[in-house]
């Protein structure tokens, strides 16, 4: 298993996400490869994370969900993997003492690259499906709880994040709910102190 760190758009390394590849074992007959190890997942982010959910979502092509996050004491953990088709995903630093706040990274996952992505608390997350049919799953360290979720805008212009939303046609047709098409943006959850 290899890891890799992450830089903002900004390009500054951001504390705390990780990309994680695993090792993959091919011959004649498939591939094999260990999707998660609590002992190497642990000593990897340096600190001990003990998974509570799993969650598994299907979306169509050009649904975006997000940018969701959990305010604290129920704040999430994420380690994120697309197991069938193709996204794009997107974390975003609303940390208010980081470095890095209101800087965002964006990877693409696939059932190709098998990789994870590991988001630390202190992180709205979302994606778009790039493909007729993506499956998402994810670990989560905290338990879903509606009254402490939250969202972001996913298009706030502070935030200039480049979604990818054209494919060889041109535009796609953006498929999202009421709930994150009007989520507030970074200066009214600031205003707000809805922050982590």
């Amino acid at each position: 298993m290899e890891y890799f760190k992450v830089r903002s758009n900004k390009g500054n390394l951001i504390k705390g996400p990780l990309i994680i590849k695993p090792k993959i074992f091919l011959d004649y007959r498939g591939y094999f490869f260990e999707s998660w190890n609590q002992s190497e997942f642990n000593h990897i982010i340096s600190r001990q994370v003990n998974f509570v959910q799993d969650n598994h979502s299907e979306s169509k092509l050009g649904v975006l969900r997000g940018l969701h996050y959990q305010l604290n004491p129920k704040a999430q953990g994420k380690l994120v993997r697309c197991t069938k088709g193709e996204i794009f995903d997107v974390l975003v630093d609303i940390r208010k003492n980081s470095d890095t706040y209101g800087e965002w990274y964006g990877i693409v996952l696939n059932e190709e690259n098998k990789l994870q992505f590991w988001i630390p608390e202190g992180f709205a997350h979302g994606f778009i499906s790039l493909k007729e049919s993506s499956e998402v799953q994810y670990k989560t360290n905290e338990y879903w709880d509606k009254d402490h979720e939250r969202s972001l805008f996913w298009k706030d212009d502070e935030l200039k994040i480049d979604w990818p939303i054209e494919d060889r046609n041109g535009k796609f047709k953006i498929l999202i709910n009421d709930k994150d098409a009007n989520a507030p943006k970074l200066n009214q959850i600031e205003e707000s102190g809805e922050l982590l």
